[in-house]
C-alpha cells in the first residue's frame, strides 16, 4: 500500500460512512445522543478535505485523523481521530506499507482506542469490533497470508465483533446508563467500526 491506497480509503470509508449515517444514527438513537451517523459522517467529510497531496501514508492518516478530531462531535471525534492518528504514528515516514506494517498500525489503533476510553472486550463499545479485527489480522499474517488477505480477515472478524454486541449489556459510555435496557441493540461504534474495516478490506481487493 501507498499514501494514495490510503488516501483512497479515507475517501471509501467516508462514502460508506455517509451512505450508512441514517442506520448508525439509529442504532445510536436506541442506547445514546441519537447523533453517531451524522457525527461520524461531518467528521470523514472532513477527513477527505483534509487529506494532504503529496505525503507518506502515516501523514495521510495523522491530517484525517486531526480533521476527524476536529470536526466530529462527542465521545466519537477523539475515538476515532485517535484510530487514525495512532495508526499514522506508527507508519512513520515510510513511503510504502506491508502487510506487516499494517498489521502493526491496527495494533497501535487499538491501543489508543483502549487508552483513551479504558473498554475491553464485552464493554459493548467499538472496541468489540476492533479487537477481534486486529486478532483476525495478526492471525492471518502469521498463517502467510498477504495484505488484501489479512484484511479481509479482519473486516469480516470486525462485523462478526459488531453483531456479538446485540446481546451485550453495555459497561461503557451512555449505553451503559441504560442497564439491561441496553441489551438487544448493537452497538453503534461497533458497526461503524466494521464499516470502516470492509471499507479498508474493499480498497486492498481492488488490486
Amino acid at each position: 500500500m501507498n499514501a494514495a491506497d490510503l488516501a483512497s480509503w479515507v475517501r471509501h470509508a467516508a462514502e460508506l460512512v455517509a451512505a450508512d449515517a441514517e442506520r448508525l444514527t439509529r442504532l445510536d438513537a436506541a442506547i445514546g445522543d441519537g447523533d453517531h451517523g451524522h457525527n461520524l459522517d461531518r467528521g470523514f467529510r472532513a477527513a477527505v478535505d483534509a487529506l494532504p497531496a503529496d505525503a507518506p501514508p502515516g501523514k495521510v492518516l495523522i491530517a484525517a485523523g486531526r480533521a476527524v478530531v476536529s470536526k466530529t462531535g462527542g465521545a466519537s471525534g477523539p475515538l476515532y481521530g485517535t484510530v487514525l492518528r495512532r495508526a499514522g504514528k506508527a507508519l512513520g515516514d515510510a513511503d510504502d506499507v506491508d502487510a506487516a506494517a499494517l498489521g502493526a498500525a491496527l495494533r497501535a489503533a487499538l491501543d489508543g482506542v483502549q487508552d483513551l476510553g479504558k473498554a475491553v472486550e464485552g464493554d459493548k463499545t467499538m472496541v468489540d469490533a476492533l479487537a477481534p479485527a486486529v486478532a483476525a489480522y495478526e492471525a492471518a499474517l502469521a498463517d502467510g497470508s498477504d495484505l488484501a488477505g489479512c484484511v479481509r480477515a479482519a473486516a469480516g472478524a470486525a462485523a462478526e465483533g459488531a453483531d456479538a454486541t446485540v446481546p451485550m449489556q453495555a459497561r461503557k459510555g451512555r449505553a451503559s446508563y441504560l442497564g439491561p435496557r441496553s441489551v438487544g441493540h448493537m452497538d453503534p461504534g461497533a458497526a461503524s467500526t466494521a464499516l470502516l474495516l470492509r471499507g479498508l478490506a474493499d480498497v486492498t481487493g481492488e488490486g
